[in-house]
């Protein structure tokens, strides 16, 4: 029935989607140990304590560029390469009459976009975790869409949570 519902909503299964392997079942229960300090758990830990990524929301304004496809796909590949990130797989969509949707998955998590190019417009998000470097994507994107207004707001994901995870900073 999963497919008629894709059908139906005009995908095609020829997308390179795939769906979740559960003819495995479950992962097994990892059997490290959280309390661990020496875990290679990529969590950050700083002055303010332990968190599992950063999380930068990031607005193109007045951006040029912003419905072409494969200058998006650019972008995110030179803001990889610029964090020290690791690309596994970039995935695009162009809408017509206009507007690009895509998402980067990183090891250390995703970069994602939507625009609105009519409008100059670009909501980004940068999440990375472990040694990445994600403010270093603000001035990729300013360069790549050629504005010099750009708008960006961070959270700190899993802060509080991690630390009640028992996981030492």
């Amino acid at each position: 029935m999963k497919d008629v519902n894709l059908f139906q909503l005009g995908y095609g299964l020829e997308t390179g989607a795939q769906e979740e392997d559960t003819a495995r079942g479950l992962a097994p229960a990892c059997d490290r140990d959280i309390f661990d300090d020496t875990r290679d758990d990529h969590f950050i830990r700083d002055e303010h304590g332990v968190f599992a990524g950063t999380h930068l929301i990031i607005e193109v304004v007045n951006g040029t560029g912003l419905d072409d496809e494969a200058r998006i796909q650019q972008a995110f590949r030179d803001c990889v390469d610029t964090c020290g990130a690791t690309l596994l797989h970039i995935h695009t969509h162009k809408f017509s009459p206009q507007g690009v949707s895509g998402v980067a998955v990183l090891a250390e998590s995703h970069i994602s976009v939507h625009t609105w190019p009519e409008i100059g417009y670009g909501a980004f998000d940068v999440f990375m975790c472990g040694d990445a470097r994600p403010w270093l994507a603000v001035d990729v994107l300013a360069q790549a869409f050629d504005t010099a207004d750009v708008r960006v707001r961070e959270l700190r994901r899993g802060e509080g949570v991690v630390a009640e995870a028992g996981i030492a900073a």
